[in-house]
């Protein structure tokens, strides 16, 4: 009888190996700038869920505007905050409009990210799980992250507000050396809300800040510009993930590479402005659970501040036939 139970028990344990093999928990954690500025406890349940919920988790994503007014009152909170998932879950950050500029409320007059790097810096960020590098010496503007959840190998690139031409260069040559990983690309500002990358006649595009007036190498780059310039090109980068975007505060694309394979593209922003939100967004954090056997992804919206899930449709879906394969 024991020699039984024992068998069943390895039985059952590779059971569960083998399962997590074939999955993937993502959790995308979108502009939390006004939980910085007004609303420290909301962030604050959302990490503590993440970091209480780290087992099941394999990486965090958040897709910029950390902070509302770019001073150091706010980056503290968000500083105190992240730390607590260091050693607990991976985590990869972006820098939004809202995190750089020269002062005095004026957001992304000028690329001036002194206080997110402050914080945030890459000697402190380099020795976490994941970190690869940096496009530009001592900033974390613009970073990549190598993360294997089962059989797939995946590279996180992510991006500054609004990237300039340099930048995508950097991003073309930094895929283009690894073929054989699954590309997300996490940044600010790339989809629109009514399900189309942003482009022109739509608010917010990175063109209408001060930094929009640089040339040539410094121009920066919208949704449409980042596709056709970037994402497009490379037949293993699959996912691109932003905020930024008012009104719903969401939108979901599928585009096809040049090589004929599928790109999914996901807008996820509850801010205050955005239609409905309260609290500055209420905590909601948008959940992907991938099933690489079953080519599923299941996309749910949580909020750990109030307990609940979205059941309105735009919140909760389930993507079919996913490639999550190279190519």
């Amino acid at each position: 009888m024991r020699i039984l139970s024992l068998v069943f028990c390895l039985f059952v344990l590779l059971a569960s190996c083998s399962d997590k093999m074939y999955r993937a928990r993502v959790v995308l954690l979108p502009d939390t700038q006004t939980y910085a500025e007004k609303y420290p406890q909301v962030l604050d349940s959302q990490i503590n869920w993440l970091a209480s919920n780290a087992k099941d988790i394999d990486f965090v994503l958040q897709q910029g505007d950390l902070t509302q007014n770019n001073n150091d009152k706010e980056w503290e909170i968000i500083k105190k905050a992240f730390t607590k998932l260091n050693g607990k879950v991976p985590y990869v950050l972006a820098a939004g409009n809202h995190d750089m500029g020269s002062a005095n409320g004026k957001f992304a007059d000028v690329r001036n990210s002194t206080l997110y790097n402050k914080y945030f810096s890459v000697s402190e960020m380099g020795k976490l799980p994941g970190f690869g590098g940096v496009a530009e010496g001592d900033k974390l503007d613009n970073a990549w992250y190598i993360f294997k959840t089962g059989k797939v190998k995946w590279l996180v690139v992510t991006l500054e507000f609004g990237p300039r031409n340099s930048i995508l260069d950097w991003a073309n040559d930094l895929i283009t050396k690894h073929p054989d990983h699954t590309v997300i690309l996490n940044t600010h500002s790339y989809m629109y809300s009514d399900s189309t990358r942003q482009g022109p006649g739509d608010n917010w595009r990175p063109q209408a800040y001060g930094v929009g007036k640089d040339t040539g190498n410094a121009t920066v780059n919208d949704g449409e510009d980042i596709w056709y310039k970037l994402v497009k090109k490379h037949p293993n980068t699959r996912f691109v993930f932003s905020g930024h975007v008012l009104n719903s505060g969401v939108g979901t694309l599928v585009s096809f590479n040049e090589a004929g394979f599928p790109v999914y593209q996901m807008l996820a922003n509850y801010q205050e402005g955005v239609k409905g939100s309260v609290m500055g967004g209420n905590g909601w954090l948008r959940i992907l659970d991938m099933n690489f056997k079953k080519g599923i992804i299941t996309v749910t919206t949580y909020s750990p501040f109030v307990n609940q899930y979205m059941d309105n449709p735009a919140h909760r879906f389930v993507i079919r036939n996913v490639l999550f394969t190279p190519k």
